[in-house]
């Protein structure tokens, strides 16, 4: 990317992150999303004070639905499916540092959030993890391993605790105005 395409990018962060994710209008704050690179699905809902790094690198499918004040680390590249739900104050971060490293150089690794998942309020997921169809992430929770199609984890670090039980026939539609 050249300097001005960079830039270009830099700006965009800083002007959503410090403005539009305050816009009371998910429309506004979407249309911010796509103008620097997003790639955002129809019927999105992202709630306010939502903070994105890498904007270019993040992929929503149909219908997801974000939480207030989720921080969606996209360095490493965040893809996320149709019918998902964010939970407010979950964090998707896709980079670590290597502490073996003699300057601590950045790794950055992809997360995938597969269709139909529920990460419940405060969940963090690591770099590097893919979250099955239909999984479920309870809140609190800390994921930093891979988590199969329908399996329900939960804890620090997450573990499996049982099994969904969905025909996962729902679409997310929340899109308060004014949020």
């Amino acid at each position: 990317m050249s300097r001005l395409g960079r830039a270009w990018q830099h700006l965009g962060e800083v002007l959503y992150n410090a403005v539009w994710t305050y816009v009371p209008s998910h429309n506004v704050r979407i249309l911010a999303l796509r103008t620097w690179g997003a790639k955002v699905g129809k019927d999105c809902s992202l709630l306010r004070g939502t903070t994105v790094l890498s904007i270019a690198h993040l992929t929503l499918g149909d219908a997801v639905s974000i939480g207030f004040r989720c921080v969606l680390d996209a360095r490493g590249g965040i893809t996320i499916g149709s019918n998902t739900v964010l939970a407010s104050d979950t964090h998707l971060v896709t980079g670590r540092h290597d502490i073996h490293s003699p300057d601590f150089i950045a790794i950055l690794e992809p997360i995938v959030v597969e269709e139909y998942v529920w990460l419940a309020i405060r969940t963090t997921v690591l770099a590097g993890v893919t979250i099955g169809r239909g999984a479920v992430v309870s809140a609190c929770s800390l994921v930093k391993d891979d988590v199969l199609a329908m399996d329900v984890v939960a804890g620090v670090p997450a573990v499996s605790i049982g099994t969904r039980r969905s025909t996962l026939d729902y679409r997310p539609a929340f899109r308060p105005l004014f949020y």
